[in-house]
């Protein structure tokens, strides 16, 4: 059968588009192996008796985070587009929510006047929805082996909502705040600072697990099953990114000009060598603190630290700049983990690294590279939304942070309240003692650690 172009939109389906799909789709398929990396990291840093039921809390809650993005949360972040040309939110959800005629209509039988490069909008309704998964994954690293598996589940999906709010505010180019001044790259604000906001809240309510800080009588010493596992994850990570820097972008006929998502001019080769910058000299710099402090764990923390710092600016930084303030960001999350240390607050991941180096690195695009044009969209020349109207504003990168974190904190005081008079909150300290792998699913573990079969009076000795 013979295709009749004449009645369909040959120009959404060209060769060029077909490039940019590709780019896209890379990126969404990368960031399906971030997952992977995380999933290492968390097997590698738990308890033994209690791995198993966090890798599965982490699938269901990724999941959980990625069916509700598909729902409701792609229309609520694409109604900036939307606001942008004199539509509505309620335009937007109309259109692309799950059952919604964009978010279910081919390609080729859109027209352009409608609807131009449907098909990248699509793709992103997947990839902007395997980071909503994420971020419920990165909220469970904080709460594992205490949150109740109900009270998470319920959790993820609002905090899926809320995600999706903070990113139309935040990332994009015509955003609330985006369009103000504030500057995130690669969505700091929204899958890092958000459920650091929340772990601030539901940390303190939840307690430390046995053994973390004090001897239990089931459990004389919290302890990891591997660090080679963490450490294999915390690679695996590394390459899956760059793909996914490359789906940050923007690409404009003709040829492939390439601005960010914020509209900043940049260029691939310096994201991407930004990108290096940052993990290398957070890595330099976690590795001084480890051997100088016998902390094992910084040589998995530095790196990280050094690309949260760079993040919201691989595209305005260029590579010797982002390596200078990569290198200082493990001392930030040195300083914020020994004050969690201190306090006992059994925290070792997201505040250290999202609420400490995460805020660190967006005030330091606001400090170095304030006034840069970005904004609006490309086409526009005057009013509210002309392509780079706007300029990096350190005041607007401070609103930012606190409306991030701010949001986390409400949401989570708000679940709390809810949760606490329904499903129940907490694990209780003698499950988290013995396993939930035991207690949900009765699995024992195929080797005894020493360190939690000894009692603490048998150590003592």
């Amino acid at each position: 059968m013979s295709l009749d172009l004449a009645s369909q939109f040959a120009e959404q389906v060209t060769v060029n588009q077909l490039v940019q799909n590709v780019v896209y789709a890379s990126g969404a398929i990368s960031a399906l192996f971030v997952v992977v990396g995380l999933l290492l990291i968390d097997v590698g840093a738990s308890r033994r008796r209690s791995g198993f039921n966090s890798t599965i809390e982490k699938l269901v809650g990724f999941f959980i985070g990625f069916a509700t993005f598909f729902l409701i949360g792609f229309a609520i972040w694409a109604s900036q587009y939307y606001i942008m040309t004199g539509g509505t939110m309620a335009d937007s959800i109309r259109d692309w929510w799950a059952g919604g005629v964009l978010a279910n209509s081919l390609a080729q039988n859109v027209d352009p006047a409608v609807f131009a490069g449907i098909n990248t909008y699509q793709i992103f309704i997947f990839f902007i929805a395997v980071f909503a998964g994420i971020t419920n994954v990165l909220l469970h690293f904080s709460v594992a082996e205490r949150m109740k598996a109900s009270a998470f589940y319920v959790t993820c999906f609002v905090t899926t909502i809320m995600f999706a709010f903070v990113a139309y505010w935040t990332w994009g180019s015509v955003g609330p705040l985006t369009n103000r001044g504030f500057h995130d790259f690669f969505g700091v604000g929204f899958v890092y600072l958000l459920p650091a906001g929340m772990a601030l809240v539901f940390v303190p309510m939840l307690g430390p697990r046995p053994g973390m800080f004090s001897a239990h009588p089931k459990v004389s010493e919290y302890r990891s099953v591997s660090l080679g596992l963490t450490v294999a994850g915390v690679f695996v990570v590394f390459a899956s990114l760059p793909m996914v820097i490359m789906a940050c972008l923007f690409f404009f006929d003709p040829g492939a000009y390439a601005v960010s998502v914020t509209m900043a001019d940049t260029s691939v080769g310096i994201t991407f060598n930004n990108y290096g910058a940052a993990w290398a000299g957070g890595a330099l710099s976690g590795a001084f603190i480890a051997y100088k402090k016998r902390r094992l764990d910084y040589f998995t923390m530095g790196p990280f630290a050094g690309y949260v710092s760079g993040a919201c600016g691989f595209d305005v930084y260029i590579p010797w700049q982002m390596f200078l303030v990569a290198m200082s960001a493990p001392f930030v999350a040195y300083a914020v983990y020994e004050l969690l240390h201190k306090l006992e607050i059994d925290e070792h991941k997201l505040i250290p690294l999202f609420i400490g180096v995460g805020s660190y690195g967006l005030l330091m695009v606001g400090v170095l590279h304030g006034g840069t044009p970005r904004g609006g969209w490309l086409g526009i020349e005057e009013g509210p939304y002309a392509f780079q109207h706007g300029e990096i504003s350190l005041m607007m990168q401070f609103v930012g942070v606190v409306a991030c974190i701010g949001t986390g904190v409400v949401t989570a005081f708000v679940l709390a309240f809810i949760l606490k008079r329904t499903t129940g909150l907490k694990v209780s300290e003698e499950d988290q003692a013995t396993g939930l792998d035991k207690v949900y699913w009765g699995i024992e573990p195929d080797v005894e650690p020493i360190a939690e079969t000894a009692s603490p009076q048998v150590e003592a000795s």
